[in-house]
């Protein structure tokens, strides 16, 4: 089943008292859900890290990959929220998907689940 998205600006705003989690390659944030039961999710990739939009892509297609296979980690009653840095793009697919599963990890046992 594919995830619904993040699209609006506000949705995008998280509380300070989130649950969060740091990995190698993104910082993810975490807020309750527009619909309890549903999860989303939203991807941040900023031109100040990014230049390119080919950079920008690439980063964004790499991290909906890591998503996609880590979709069973992700608590149904939270939004997600994938802040993307520089080094994503000097990952691997693997690599990547490790690393988020640790960061969904994380974020589990901050929510108390």
């Amino acid at each position: 089943m594919k995830r619904k998205t993040i699209r609006n600006h506000k949705d995008f705003i998280t509380p300070r008292d989130c649950a969060m989690a740091r990995c190698a390659f993104c910082v993810i944030k975490t807020k309750p859900a527009k619909i309890q039961g549903d999860a989303r999710y939203g991807i941040v990739v900023s031109k100040k890290f990014f230049k390119l939009a080919t950079l920008r892509n690439r980063a964004k297609r790499l991290l909906r990959d890591w998503i996609a296979f880590n979709e069973d980690l992700m608590i149904a009653d939270l939004d997600y929220v994938f802040i993307a840095n520089e080094s994503v793009l000097e990952s691997n697919r693997d690599c990547g998907r490790v690393e988020i599963k640790k960061a969904f990890e994380k974020i589990s046992k901050q929510y108390g689940k």
